[in-house]
């Protein structure tokens, strides 16, 4: 196989393999007839059945013998870091490796039309709905989304159409490269949805944020756009120095494009963007706010605005975002990703437009690299204060931080219940159930916030209901 740009290729091996976002690039180089190998420690059901499927091979763990014969091509993930001795033999050889990123960039993105989505928030929602709208009306995208979208089998494809969409994550790129992922997506057209603090154990501040989103700005051509939220003052700044139009939506008097007239409904919520009413199948302001970035996107492309509404209405969401787990005995169990203060107090005030007149309890666990942090000591006890109770868990992996960076979840205990829910806390996520189940009563909304299992405690709440 020929690549004009990367020189003559066949074996092309992945380091990490089992990642989405790995394992679906490796099926696309696949699908356009590579050999493709690949190694992980991690190998288990759905990516390593999908990989088998697709006739890729998987050796398990990671050693040097997985790189004889040499591949022409080694791409290693951004959880692979120095020290794991199939990358050192990788760099012992002295064989050509790239990230995935860069991987994407050279062998797809290159020749094809790029919407990149950014921003802290609403990134997998707001890609989601863009390539479901590109979808229906017939444009044929490739896309790749950071969750499992209800309107696709997969989270990443590639066609033969002309555009591909892009959720555009600020996280680093690999081992060798601390630059964000989204600056190797050559964007057209971008997104940035919102800016705020966040991956506290890769960035130092915000200022060190909107650096990364000013240098995506910067490679924005002059023929591009870019639309950003009119409501975050951050958000317009790292705009400043823009070679491309951009266009400012939002809730605010000041902004370019407006929402206006927001209405919530037993379906849903309505309002009315560029003098045509929408209704979308979701909760909250901030999803009404997603799907404005989106119709102005694809307005952009000359999609008619009652096609990009009836799509819309069709839209079936994410995955893990405000996700019905499960409806027995009168409770309501519920999955939600969100683990930013923001992204809480959102999701709260979105899942109480929804379940108006519940009792809501929410269970947090303090899981991911910066809400086990004290960088949000004051502001989780706000986010969480719109709950009527509150489960919280020890912060997870607490002996990976020093005591003096660590989230003080006792001390966010009391703010909560200072501020007026009951709360209270659960050492282990696992024995969440159990604590639980015999104060639920009919009525009551349970939902789930976590960037990961939580311990099974939701299947585990699900059994006992």
């Amino acid at each position: 196989m020929k690549s004009s740009l990367l020189g003559s290729l066949n074996h092309i091996h992945f380091i990490g393999i089992c990642g989405t976002a790995m394992g679906s690039v490796a099926a696309m180089l696949k699908d356009q007839g590579f050999h493709v190998t690949g190694s992980d420690q991690s190998v288990y059901p759905p990516m390593s059945t999908f990989l088998e499927n697709k006739g890729i091979p998987i050796m398990e763990g990671f050693s040097p013998d997985h790189l004889d014969p040499a591949p022409d091509l080694v791409v290693t993930g951004n959880a692979i870091s120095r020290g794991n001795e199939e990358l050192e033999s990788v760099m012992d050889q002295r064989l050509f490796y790239l990230s995935l990123p860069e991987t994407l960039k050279f062998f797809f993105l290159k020749d094809s039309h790029n919407l990149v989505v950014s921003g802290t928030h609403g990134k997998t929602t707001t890609t989601s709905m863009l390539a479901w709208i590109f979808e229906a009306t017939g444009k044929n995208p490739s896309y790749m989304i950071g969750g499992i979208p209800g309107n696709f089998t997969e989270g990443c494809r590639h066609t033969a159409g002309e555009y591909w969409i892009l959720e555009g994550d600020e996280y680093d790129t690999a081992f060798f490269d601390k630059r964000s992922k989204f600056l190797h997506y050559l964007p057209e057209l971008l997104i940035i949805n919102n800016l705020e603090f966040d991956h506290a154990d890769i960035f130092n501040s915000l200022d060190d944020i909107k650096l990364s989103f000013s240098r995506l700005v910067k490679i924005v051509p002059r023929s591009g756009m870019i639309l950003v939220n009119a409501d975050e003052p951050d958000a317009i700044e790292v705009t400043k120095d823009a070679q491309s139009p951009i266009l400012e939506i939002g809730f605010s008097e000041n902004a370019g494009i407006r929402i206006t007239d927001l209405k919530t409904h037993a379906s849903g919520t309505s309002f009315t963007l560029i003098n045509h009413r929408f209704h979308l199948p979701m909760f909250g302001k901030h999803n009404v706010h997603n799907a404005a970035m989106v119709i102005v996107a694809a307005h952009n492309y000359h999609i008619p605005l009652s096609e990009i509404e009836k799509a819309l209405r069709d839209f079936k969401g994410i995955k893990r975002r405000m996700e019905v787990r499960a409806e027995t005995n009168g409770i309501t169990v519920i999955d939600d990703f969100a683990h930013h203060p923001t992204a809480i107090r959102e999701t709260i005030d979105a899942i109480k437009a929804r379940y108006a007149g519940r009792r809501l309890w929410i269970l947090f666990e303090p899981r991911s690299n910066t809400t086990r942090r004290n960088v949000f000591q004051e502001s989780l006890p706000a986010a969480l204060q719109g709950a009527d109770r509150v489960v919280l868990t020890q912060i997870a992996r607490a002996d990976q931080l020093k005591p003096e960076e660590r989230l003080d979840i006792n001390k966010v205990l009391e703010q909560i219940r200072s501020l007026g829910p009951e709360a209270q806390l659960v050492n282990d996520p696992s024995q969440v159930p159990d604590s639980i189940r015999d104060e639920l009563k009919e009525g009551d909304v349970v939902a789930f916030f976590s960037n990961g299992s939580f311990g099974g405690a939701i299947e585990g709440l699900i059994e006992k209901l």
